[in-house]
């Protein structure tokens, strides 16, 4: 996220740096966990992304991690499938589903992959992993399993082969059927940084910075219950609800439910609101929404660099 520019945040979370000098804005790295089924979102953790007191997602989820609900999954990307990730979530007692670069599952598999892997393996952590773990403990290990498939692409790309390290025991049709539902993060993320606008923060100080997330982040989960409410009632599953719909909804709602003058009143304003609620169901599609090829967008017009 970015932060105002202000003193004390580009102290605290120093702007990024490349040929041209340093940028402007204060830039914060943040970390969140999302239930898959319902959308809903646990508290964040987040840290300075450049600087001496920079943090690692790695780092953020780690912190993170003792919060989790109890018996839940922990399913990441590759950038999660670290022994690290998976060494905290198994002292938490939380199964993990990660997903492995090719490398790093060539090297828990010993040799070449191929489609159809199943293998109960123990992960232990590498010199590399010790390095940036010093704390970890010498018999250190994850018992497992490292499942190797080939997946085609919706967009029509190139098959691949896809590795997963996990700790459940389901099948591995189950296994990957459930790591395919990660990419509705994916969605959740937009959501925040574009519906609520979290990618620009406008308060100026730490405080400030801490209670305006944690609010944005109550008001995202308020919708997301309605929703969740909605889909306990109609047997639709929660991510076939419009977000910004009901969003909408609960803004023109919220301040007649709040004048309310008894509870029966509130009850039948409620129930009006659940009514619309009902009415926000995202409309099906027989196909799938053909997506843009990429492209690097040409560059504008420059302006003069401020002068300090």
């Amino acid at each position: 996220m970015r932060l105002a520019h202000s003193p004390v945040l580009c102290e605290l979370y120093p702007p990024g740096r490349n040929l041209h000098g340093e940028g402007h804005w204060p830039l914060l790295r943040v970390l969140v966990a999302h239930d898959v089924h319902t959308g809903l979102a646990m508290r964040p953790e987040w840290g300075a992304m450049h600087g001496p007191r920079a943090v690692s997602e790695q780092a953020l989820l780690e912190t993170a991690i003792g919060r989790l609900p109890s018996g839940s999954t922990v399913i990441g990307d590759a950038n999660f499938g670290v022994f690290s990730v998976a060494y905290a979530a198994a002292q938490h007692g939380h199964p993990v589903l990660l997903r492995l670069t090719a490398q790093r599952a060539q090297r828990l598999a010993g040799g070449v992959l191929r489609d159809g892997i199943d293998r109960a393996l123990d992960w232990k952590p590498s010199a590399a992993d010790r390095r940036s773990h010093p704390k970890l403990p010498a018999n250190a290990c994850v018992a497992g399993r490292l499942m190797i498939r080939q997946v085609q692409p919706d967009n029509g790309a190139a098959p691949f082969l896809l590795a997963l390290f996990t700790t459940q025991l389901s099948s591995q049709a189950q296994i990957f059927q459930l790591y395919g539902q990660r990419w509705a993060i994916e969605t959740d993320l937009r959501t925040l940084k574009s519906t609520l606008q979290l990618d620009q923060l406008t308060c100026s100080t730490p405080d400030m910075v801490a209670k305006e997330i944690d609010m944005a982040i109550a008001a995202y989960n308020l919708v997301r219950a309605m929703i969740a409410l909605a889909s306990e009632q109609s047997g639709v599953p929660p991510r076939g609800y419009s977000f910004t719909k009901v969003r909408r909804i609960v803004e023109t709602f919220a301040p007649v439910l709040a004048d309310a003058p008894n509870e029966q009143a509130a009850r039948r304003i409620f129930d009006q609101m659940m009514t619309y609620v009902q009415q926000s169901r995202l409309p099906p599609r027989k196909r799938k929404r053909p997506s843009y090829p990429r492209a690097v967008w040409k560059r504008g017009s420059t302006f003069p660099n401020h002068k300090r």
